[in-house]
């Protein structure tokens, strides 16, 4: 298990985290460090404990809208995958009439070509096909 060691509004804390974590720990607290910073330039000094927990609800507010967000992607997701399975099935059966059109033209023209045959036969011309 990894520490690391940063600063949140003025005060040094001592961290630990997993190894290889160390870089996004010190980011996060870089995060809550710059928020405090932005509440201080707008609210001037109104106590520590403010400031701290004014930066929390706004990293909440900022997951939250991000939770939201991923919700309504995935709904999009499901929503174009479904899409996508119907269209699959549209060309499957297309496809299927398609080759059952061609198979019932070919019938049609073998029909034609023996009956044509049998005229051609009894009045002794030329056989086709």
């Amino acid at each position: 298990m990894a520490t690391v060691v940063t600063t949140i509004n003025g005060r040094q804390f001592r961290l630990a985290c997993e190894d290889g974590q160390e870089e996004h720990l010190r980011s996060l607290a870089a995060g809550i460090e710059q928020r405090i910073n932005e509440l201080r330039g707008k609210f001037g000094e109104i106590g520590d404990t403010r400031l701290t927990v004014m930066a929390a609800l706004m990293v909440a507010d900022e997951l939250s809208e991000a939770t939201t967000r991923v919700r309504r992607l995935e709904e999009e997701l499901t929503a174009l995958q479904d899409a996508r399975v119907a269209a699959a099935d549209r060309a499957k059966d297309a496809s299927a009439a398609v080759v059952n059109a061609f198979n019932s033209a070919a019938e049609r023209i073998e029909g034609i070509t023996r009956k044509l045959n049998q005229t051609l036969g009894e009045g002794g011309g030329v056989a086709i096909g």
